[in-house]
């Protein structure tokens, strides 16, 4: 420890001063370390399951992309090679009431409703299409730079999946990238985000190659639950070709919820349920 070496009067003065202002010092970091909170414990994502609420006939050579509905429509794009359409469906029946088929260099991707029209992504062509939704007729195309998975609208931009973690805000007027959000399941990135559907302030999404649909908060990117759909389509049904379960739809008027999956004959109303403890 170093001297202090006193010159004059004011030696004693100083000194007393600096034992005291040493004694608060302490007494501060004491006291800080008394009341320093505890870290924070993370809560456990909830985990739903579902009810079926109805069941509806559902063409089962639709290999199933987007899906979206209003006014009493249910809207669906398709994907393949040769086989990508948009396509107006009466809920009731399954049966297909208006078609445009895309040309054959084009692989379909997600859909969503936007004002008076329909965007519809495609998968590898950096290319997505705006129709009139009432005529179906093209209006328009735009570009992006990454894949084309999943699409939905928020009210105010066009949410746009690309198969990873990221989930990118298109302004709908000229399609122009205004920001993203990485998609985390506790601290870590959460992939294959794939069809999208903003539900009450939430964006719900399929994770592609799984029976889950995940549901994350659009301000950060978390991870707010899961619902668990296992067993929603009777194995008796993989007799014919069956993938992956994938499209969601909601009505916003009714406060109901849609999903099917690729090839499915079915399409379902669920209501997420929590699970039995």
């Amino acid at each position: 420890m170093a001297s202090i070496i006193c010159r004059g009067k004011l030696c004693g003065p100083f000194l007393l001063t600096i034992i005291v202002l040493g004694v608060i010092w302490c007494s501060c970091l004491n006291g800080y370390a008394a009341i320093k909170p505890e870290p924070t414990i993370p809560q456990p994502v909830p985990v739903y399951t579902y009810k079926v609420v109805n069941t509806f006939p559902h063409d089962r050579e639709a290999y199933t992309q987007g899906l979206a509905f209003d006014n009493g429509i249910l809207y669906e794009g398709t994907g393949g090679y040769g086989s990508s359409s948009i396509r107006k469906v009466d809920l009731a029946s399954g049966r297909v009431l208006q078609e445009y088929k895309l040309p054959a260099r084009y692989f379909g991707e997600g859909i969503t409703l936007y004002k008076d029209t329909i965007i519809q992504l495609t998968w590898k062509s950096n290319t997505g299409f705006v129709y009139d939704r009432n005529s179906l007729n093209l209006l328009r195309e735009f570009s992006y730079p990454t894949e084309g998975w999943g699409i939905t609208y928020d009210g105010n931009s066009i949410v746009m999946s690309d198969g990873t973690s990221d989930l990118y805000f298109l302004d709908p007027k000229n399609f122009n990238t205004t920001g993203y959000i990485e998609v985390r399941d506790k601290h870590s990135p959460l992939n294959m985000i794939n069809e999208l559907e903003y539900i009450n302030g939430k964006i719900f999404a399929n994770v592609w190659g799984t029976e889950n649909i995940v549901i994350i908060e659009p301000g950060d990117g978390s991870v707010t639950g899961w619902i668990d759909l296992s067993g929603l389509l009777d194995t008796g049904y993989y007799n014919n070709p069956v993938d992956v379960l994938n499209g969601i739809a909601y009505d916003a008027k009714t406060d109901r919820m849609y999903v099917t999956g690729k090839l499915w004959p079915l399409l379902f109303e669920i209501n997420p349920a929590a699970k039995e403890r």
